[in-house]
């Protein structure tokens, strides 16, 4: 395994319970407590598991869940979250998936240590792996300042720096030329923390949308503390400046995320991220694939960011390698977990004034279908509300949102008329209120 990246973890998992041995190679030396590292550049921003995310993480590492819990992760009801998009603000009444919310380090040394207690399983730090070559059956790793390392399968989940374009060209594979959909999305993170009890019980989302080109996250994590995001496309990326990501936040669309920020208190510096393209490799339509190679994660498949996407994808690839471990057309079953991801994540951003490319036919008229869904879901329709939780979980496959009923709901809004949206949640008004003494 080439990297201790989640997506190496996950698969590490997955492998202890059908191979022999699995050593991971990190080229960082990793830290003994939950801390940010140079390996995971977007490491202090917000990351959370989708719910499929978690249910496949946990089926991999059960009790995970309740690990992260016990280390003090933020759990909050999805549904409940102030979510204002679009077309308005999500209702807050309508139940939706339960949230676990921490930093990545924390999640990150959760997992570790739950992956180096498995049987089999070993982490190999500061070990820089530079190419790859075949060994009999089986392939070599070549390492800095180290002996080769034998194996029978490699599996590269060192994330979007991976290096195996470039191994497979001097294997002589030939692969095609990435996908890359750029949106130029850049953010901004500070760490805040709580002077008294908690503001709210939820997170924050006011969503950039291609006319503003800016929006904000603000998600409670471990130890009472919040994580508070502003990301802009193009021009309107933040900076690092403390003065100017103030200003970023109270011109979002919605002031909340400013009035939140605003009774707590800065507790880090600015962390910026801007390598945030969608970039794709179609590794599993190589014929010529090698037996005993795999790809996994943001090696293979790396999403903007924004969609909160790439663990869940990770964790779910993870188990289908455990349940499909040995199948000659694994690396192909691996890609499919991102198809849909995929879809969503190219199709938005391709959205979007600053991106360089265009949205397909397809793509628009699935796009126009959205947004009348979108319409009925922020009036509070429960069945438009519940079907896009779903999908946005990866908890159902994408055609239950041109189900019948759906369709027929759209069709009498058309006629009727599309109800007015939610109103603004009350509990963002409080955030206003004067502080207690």
């Amino acid at each position: 395994m080439i990297g201790a990246s989640l997506a190496g973890l996950f698969a590490a998992a997955a492998t202890a319970s059908v191979a022999a041995e699995t050593v991971i190679l990190e080229r960082d030396r990793l830290p003994l407590t939950p801390k940010p590292r140079k390996g995971v550049p977007q490491g202090r921003q917000a990351h959370i598991l989708l719910h499929r995310g978690m249910l496949s993480a946990s089926a991999l590492l059960p009790g995970l869940r309740d690990d992260l819990i016990a280390h003090g992760a933020s759990v909050f009801d999805g549904g409940a979250m102030p979510w204002l998009g679009e077309y308005g603000w999500a209702p807050t009444w309508l139940p939706s998936f339960e949230m676990v919310s921490v930093t990545r380090p924390l999640l990150e040394h959760v997992v570790r240590t739950r992956v180096e207690a498995l049987p089999g399983v070993r982490i190999v730090e500061d070990l820089h792996a530079t190419a790859l070559r075949r060994s009999g059956a089986g392939w070599q790793v070549v390492a800095e300042d180290a002996d080769p390392i034998d194996a029978d399968v490699v599996i590269d989940a060192s994330g979007r720096g991976s290096r195996m374009p470039h191994w497979l060209a001097d294997l002589g594979v030939q692969v095609p030329e990435p996908e890359v959909v750029d949106a130029h999305l850049g953010y901004a993170c500070r760490l805040y923390r709580a002077a008294g009890p908690a503001p709210l019980t939820t997170g924050i989302v006011v969503g950039a949308t291609p006319a503003n080109g800016r929006g904000g996250i603000a998600l409670p994590v471990e130890n009472e503390d919040w994580l508070i995001i502003g990301g802009g496309y193009g021009q309107h990326r933040p900076s690092r400046d403390p003065a100017e990501f103030a200003r970023y936040l109270a011109n979002l669309a919605d002031p909340s995320i400013a009035d939140l920020a605003a009774r707590l208190e800065p507790i880090s510096d600015i962390a910026v991220y801007r390598q945030t393209s969608n970039r794709r490799h179609r590794y599993g339509l190589v014929r010529s694939w090698p037996a005993g190679l795999l790809v996994v994660g943001d090696a293979a498949c790396a999403f903007n960011p924004v969609y909160g996407q790439g663990m869940s994808v990770a964790a779910q690839q993870a188990v289908r390698l455990r349940d499909h471990w040995g199948r000659p057309d694994l690396q192909r079953r691996l890609d499919r977990v991102a198809d849909f991801p995929w879809s969503v994540a190219t199709s938005e951003d391709l959205r979007q004034p600053t991106s360089e490319g265009q949205q397909s036919l397809a793509q628009r008229l699935a796009t126009a279908w959205s947004a009348e869904l979108a319409r009925l879901a922020v009036a509070g329709n429960e069945r438009a509300f519940r079907t896009f939780a779903r999908v946005y979980h990866l908890m159902i496959e994408p055609q239950a949102l041109f189900a019948p009923a759906l369709v027929a709901e759209v069709a009498q809004a058309r006629v009727r008329g599309h109800q007015p949206p939610a109103p603004r949640p009350e509990v963002l008004n409080r955030l206003r209120s004067p502080q207690p003494a």
